[in-house]
């Protein structure tokens, strides 16, 4: 499975935080002309968690797009992980800007910073493993790209980015298809070299889905023991994706039957931000 990288994101980036100062600050933010124009000011943003950091280019684009006077100095990076009451980043300039900026800036980390650190600490607990650990395509509206960019700087990685890069043939389009033999084969014909994966809810569909010559095969809620003989009777001919219900209390039996691959809609979906603080200082 593919992973995004920070350089193909420069666009989306930009996108994302054009919608949120939009979305934010409208007609003008009020509040903000309290304060003096000519007004300096300088800030520290800390974490009240440990957390993995994610979503820097996210701030730097916030503040640039708001007001080029405004400097962000990191003190960490993507993918490291920081302590509580820690500092992020020092941010200098118009005391109006750092004000007008501070919310959208500190949701895109708080919220990426969430995704990796979530990631993470999955990530760990089956370290002792091979298995790979996917997001899912639950992610929240408008926030795909750079959420699952922050699943891969928690150590995840990314399954399909949407609907158009790889083939998911599930129950329903089985059905429609008259079966999982004609699905794939259609799969091949419209799109060649696209990965074609299906979803397979027994051992029998298994081998059907192996014998119709699928690339990925996603075990759809098996128990341990037909997992275990999943990889069995797959013996190297597809990659094998658990999928399922799955969370923190069957996350390392199931990596330890020998999957290539474990996708969790949480990675994205089930998301707690990360506490973040600006602390002022004229």
């Amino acid at each position: 499975m593919p992973n995004l990288r920070l350089a193909d994101l420069t666009a989306e980036v930009e996108a994302n935080v054009r919608r949120a100062l939009l979305e934010d600050i409208g007609s003008g933010d009020i509040t903000a002309q309290l304060i003096p124009a000519e007004r300096l000011a300088k800030a520290t943003i800390i974490t009240r968690d440990d957390c993995s950091v994610a979503g820097t280019a996210w701030v730097d684009a916030v503040f640039r797009q708001l007001d080029p006077r405004v400097a962000v100095h990191w003190q960490v990076i993507d993918g490291q992980r920081a302590e509580a009451n820690q500092p992020l980043f020092h941010v200098e300039g118009p005391a109006r800007s750092l004000l007008t900026g501070e919310r959208s800036a500190l949701n895109f980390l708080q919220l990426l910073s969430g995704v990796a650190t979530r990631a993470q600490t999955l990530a760990n607990q089956v370290a002792h493993t091979q298995v790979k650990l996917l997001d899912t395509r639950k992610t929240l509206p408008g926030l795909r790209l750079a959420q699952k960019y922050a699943v891969t700087c928690g150590g995840c990685h990314n399954h399909r980015i949407g609907l158009y890069d790889a083939f998911l043939i599930k129950e329903n389009h089985i059905a429609a298809c008259g079966g999982i033999a004609q699905a794939v084969a259609a799969a091949h014909r419209i799109a060649p070299g696209k990965p074609v994966e299906v979803e397979v809810e027994s051992l029998e569909e298994l081998r059907e889905a192996l014998a119709a010559g699928a690339d990925i095969i996603m075990l759809d809620e098996l128990n341990l023991d037909d997992m275990r003989e999943a990889v069995r009777l797959n013996a190297g001919q597809a990659k094998l994706e658990a999928s399922g219900g799955i969370n923190d209390s069957t996350l390392v039996s199931i990596a330890e039957t020998g999957v290539d691959y474990i996708s969790i809609g949480a990675l994205t979906k089930d998301v707690k931000a990360v506490d973040l603080s600006m602390r002022l200082s004229l």
